[in-house]
This record gives structure tokens, sequence and C-alpha cells, in this order.
């Protein structure tokens, strides 16, 4: 699930992360082929940019990388693929938008499709709830290799919208356009970043207080995150670090 640090963090402490590695790697190296049809060159490929810089965060081999940039700009064979994108409501009304990227559009449609259904919820029309989100640079930082002030000072002067504190890091907004410049900065700083990428973001959070709702959300998102052709799974929901506790202990 994209947008959302903590549960990120979450999935990474239970120990998902390590156990989905192989199939992280493809779904990022799909995202590159379709990225590196606009130019192979991550110096001037904000997308393709970012990709790589995300690949290289999960330790994804240099190899895969140069490979995935080959098939899309067509060095290689087999970057033949289609994005689409499919949005409606997971428990309690909370907003989900699915990014796919297949070579069966009917195929993808037809596990989404299925996935909603069997969370009790159906797709919506195209736009209805995707509106509820903006595109952004997005940023995290952990706290320990730098200090608010400093990055502070940093990324606005470099252009970024805007700097908040998620737990125990730091996350950086930007516009997508201004997203590699402000990148350089913090690595020309010297500052680590723990994630970085191009994502969508909730206008409105919605707070989820009950632990069984909660529960029933997280399983409908795994359930379309591994999917072969989903790609990524954006949603407006939060809780809190009690919630989560008791989620970690089931």
């Amino acid at each position: 699930m994209s947008g959302h640090s903590k549960w990120a963090n979450i999935k990474h402490r239970k120990g998902k992360a390590d156990a989905a590695r192989g199939q992280v790697f493809s779904k990022l190296a799909k995202e590159i082929m379709v990225a590196a049809r606009s130019g192979g060159n991550p110096a001037d490929n904000i997308t393709l940019r970012a990709l790589v810089q995300k690949a290289k965060s999960v330790s994804m081999p240099n190899d895969n990388i140069d490979r995935a940039i080959k098939k899309g700009t067509g060095e290689l064979e087999g970057g033949q693929l289609e994005e689409g994108s499919y949005e409606g409501y997971a428990a309690g009304g909370i907003a989900v938008v699915v990014k796919v990227l297949t070579d069966n559009k009917n195929r993808s449609a037809s596990e989404v499709r299925f996935a909603f259904s069997k969370a009790g919820s159906e797709l919506s029309p195209q736009g209805s709830v995707s509106r509820m989100f903006q595109r952004k640079g997005q940023i995290f930082i952990d706290k320990d290799k730098t200090d608010e002030d400093t990055l502070m000072d940093l990324v606005l002067e470099a252009g970024a919208e805007d700097l908040k504190t998620d737990g125990d890091q730091f996350e950086v907004i930007t516009d997508p356009n201004d997203f590699a410049t402000i990148s350089d900065a913090i690595t020309n700083a010297g500052i680590e970043m723990a994630e970085s990428e191009i994502t969508l973001i909730p206008d409105l959070v919605v707070e989820v207080s009950d632990v069984a709702q909660a529960n029933a959300i997280m399983r409908f998102i795994e359930k379309l995150e591994e999917l072969d052709d989903v790609q990524n799974v954006y949603s407006n929901f939060d809780i809190s670090d009690e919630i989560a506790a008791q989620l970690e202990e089931e």
C-alpha cells in the first residue's frame, strides 16, 4: 500500500516485506518498463528516476533495474504492458484506488472486481474516488539522519510544498515536477532517504478506530496487492498507534 508510512512500517515489522521481496521486484520492474518508454535516461525522466531510487531503496539488483529499462526502451523484448486504474470503497466507506500494469486488461479487471466483491463492495465509476487524491512526490527521512530545522530550510528552499512529522520519520511533500530537484538537494546534503516516490495522497485522511474494521481493510488491501497485475493500492485511512499495536498482536 502506498502513501502511508505507518502501514508500510507495520507490514515490515510483520515480516511481509521480506516474504514478498520477489513480488516487489517484479512489480517495480513493470513500473520501470513503462516509465522508460518516455526515455531510458533517469537524469532526463523524472518518473523513471523516482522509480530507480525506489528500487535501490529496497535493494533491487542493478541488473534487474537495467534489464527493465532496456525492455521499456525496446532494447530487449518483453515490455508490452498497459496501465489501468480501478476504484471503489473498503469497509466503512474507505476510499481505495488500484493501479495496474497488465498484458491482459480483461484479466486484471476481472481479478480486481472479484476482490472487491469478496470484500462486500464493488467498483465505482472512474473518477468518483480518485478525485479525493492528489498526485504528489513523497519523501520519508528517518529522524536520526537529520534535524527538523536543517531539513526544513533545505527542502523549502528547494521548492518543497510541506514538511511533516510522521512518527519516527520526516515526510516531505512535493509537486511531482519538483520531485527530482528536491531529491537531489537532500542527497547532495548527505541526508539518506528512507523512501521516495511519486504517489497519490488523499485530500482527507479517515481515522479508523475499530480493530475489526481496520483488520477488514488491511485484509482487503493485501488481497489486492497480491494480484500480479496490481502495482499500487492507495487509500485514505489511517489508524492510531493503539489500534496498530492490537493488529500486530493478532
